[in-house]
């Protein structure tokens, strides 16, 4: 059953013996006055349907624990010890000097117990239905978009570890598993470690990379193969961890056709690798060409001149549903603070709502990357480009695919401020779509030819499905929107500034160009010169949710779903500190600033 705060105060209570220590004006004050106003009954109660039972921990307890939790980023037990031994947790929470703390597992249980729940951001939108009644955001439209890669809690596997760790899951988990390996594999998976041979001998790597891929082939062709009985989730589960680990890294061995049994490690790394066994949803990703992590990626989105974070989600830092691009657009998609709103809240988010808008999703193929044109002998695509509103001054002749601004369209939408990770031509066509302005960083169009002609020198006409070059030739795209220039290329004047390709000029033309031109055009403009420094705000954002006490936040759970409500809990901490800065009280029984 739910518990409930006692009203009655304890001879050795905090507050009262204390709390003349806690600093005005900080967090723990503000909770050790308004925790029941932020958390009441109902903050939890829809966790406990039964009056029976024994009484939980109080709703005001869990809410205010949980935001001093990822305020200080601290761990199950450090949190615990910090209720017990803190004066300033003692005062913010409520309790006796002399009370004792709960067992860390606690916070497990909660956890767990808000996450199967219909809100579980409910900490999240607690702190959101402040930041609406007091106002703060009303007929604010800007918006700042950006994201950070958080260092996951496992570590990096490499391949021979994670062969073996997935044998032994199946060895765990698997009805019948443990004999089948013992018959039908070389290797001796009990011994603890890896096999024990000589890691400077390149032989010896390479016979124990195909011991292990053709042990783990044998094991599947035993459990998994056509007429096995159907196994229960973990099983299913841990034999498709063992057919993925066998297959993402290995590649035949030299002078093998792959069915010889020979096997080496592949010299790539295959898209979207799972890189632990432990987490298998954390990636390794980039975000520059010299520095690779290993983790999650999370996105976060505020108003810049309050600092106020207005949504978060933790993606997978690579692979499906984790581009900035369409994570821009689906915080922006969902704002419970959109300026028609007058700062009202929008419903809860439903638990498990990962997906992102379709007009937003990866571009697959050369077809439909942003904003590319490639020549026959170079690849040089044009980044994604910057606002998707009309710019003063006509962009290029026959691109009539451009966005109005928002404030020509019915409602009055957002205005989203990002670099040019968030600018691909479908997210620019949803955020159009969705009536929101885009102020976002183009990226620069690489001609073929260095100094030489770029896709902006050619005209595009999208009724005609023509593309005209610098030197007037004119060409038909194909259905795949690829256009050749070929013999006309041969004698042309102007071929030294086009292309140094064999064949003559070849391009392929985006879905969305005429949305990437008028976003480039705009972005020459000296209204965006001046527009765009807003977006600097997020970066002083980014660094309040990425750091604590100078150094990275380190991740502390496993699986997107649970980072996810670790980064809502932890946004919606740091906005009650800002909302906090700019004088939040209670005045009246109504929230308000100061």
């Amino acid at each position: 059953m739910q518990g409930r705060s006692r009203l009655e105060q304890d001879l050795w209570d905090a507050g009262d013996v204390t709390g003349h220590l806690v600093p005005p004006g900080s967090v723990f004050a503000f909770l050790a006055e308004h925790r029941r106003e932020l958390f009441p009954d109902s903050f939890t109660a829809d966790l406990f349907p039964s009056a029976t039972g024994r009484p939980s921990l109080p709703a005001d307890l869990v809410g205010s624990v949980l935001v001093l939790k990822e305020l200080y980023d601290l761990s199950d037990t450090q949190t615990a010890d910090a209720l017990k031994f803190d004066i300033r947790w003692k005062v913010a929470c409520g309790r006796s000097l002399l009370q004792m703390s709960f067992d860390p597992s606690t916070l497990v249980y909660w956890r767990r117990r808000i996450a199967g729940s219909g809100r579980p951001d409910r900490v999240f939108d607690a702190v959101a239905r402040l930041i609406a009644e007091t106002g703060i955001l009303r007929g604010r439209r800007k918006r700042c978009v950006d994201s950070t890669v958080f260092d996951d809690a496992v570590a990096t596997m490499d391949t021979v570890s994670q062969l073996v760790a997935a044998m032994r899951k199946v060895a765990r988990v698997v009805d019948g598993a443990g004999g089948v390996i013992a018959a039908v594999c070389t290797l001796d998976y009990a011994r603890p470690g890896k096999p024990d041979i000589d890691w400077d001998d390149p032989a010896a790597k390479e016979a124990l990379v195909s011991d292990l891929v053709n042990d783990a082939l044998a094991v599947l062709a035993e459990l998994a193969a056509e007429g096995a009985p159907e196994r229960d989730d973990a099983a299913a589960d841990a034999l498709g961890l063992l057919a993925l680990v066998a297959g993402q890294d290995v590649e035949p061995a030299q002078g093998s056709d792959g069915t010889d049994g020979r096997w080496r490690i592949a010299r790539k790394v295959a898209p979207d690798r799972v890189i632990s066994t432990v987490d298998r949803e954390a990636r390794h990703t980039r975000k520059c060409k010299s520095k690779r992590r290993d983790g999650f990626r999370g996105h976060v989105a505020a108003e810049p001149e309050t600092g106020l974070i207005t949504d978060c989600e933790m993606t997978m830092a690579a692979g499906d549903g984790s581009t900035d691009a369409e994570n821009g657009v689906k915080m922006a998609c969902r704002d419970r603070f959109g300026a028609d709103r007058g700062g009202g809240a929008a419903p809860a988010r439903p638990a498990g709502d990962t997906a992102g808008p379709a007009a937003a999703g990866g571009d697959a193929g050369p077809a439909s990357a942003p904003g590319q044109a490639a020549d026959t002998a170079d690849q040089h695509p044009q980044a994604p480009a910057g606002p998707a509103g009309a710019p003063q001054g006509a962009p290029p002749q026959g691109t009539h695919d451009q966005a109005q601004p928002a404030s020509a369209r019915d409602g009055e939408g957002l205005e989203v401020y990002g670099d040019s990770a968030y600018g691909s031509g479908e997210a620019r066509a949803a955020y159009r779509d969705a009536g929101h302005d885009t102020i976002i960083k183009p990226g620069p169009v690489r001609p073929a030819v260095p100094g030489g002609f770029t896709l902006d020198d050619f005209t595009v006409d999208e009724e005609q499905g023509t593309v005209t070059c610098p030197a007037g030739q004119v060409r038909q795209m194909s259905k795949t929107r690829t256009v050749t220039f070929g013999a006309a290329c041969a004698a042309c004047p102007l071929r030294e500034r086009c292309t140094t390709a064999k064949d003559g000029r070849s391009m392929t033309i985006h879905l969305h160009d005429g949305l990437l031109r008028a976003a480039r055009a705009q972005a020459r403009t000296a209204e965006f010169r001046q527009a765009y420094p807003t977006r600097s705000a997020i970066e002083r954002i980014i660094s309040w949710t990425a750091t604590q006490n100078g150094r990275r936040v380190r991740l502390r759970y496993l699986g997107t779903a649970k980072n996810d409500a670790w980064l809502h809990n932890r946004c919606a901490a740091i906005n009650l500190r800002t909302l906090l800065r700019h004088g939040l009280t209670r005045r009246d029984g109504a929230w308000a600033l100061a």
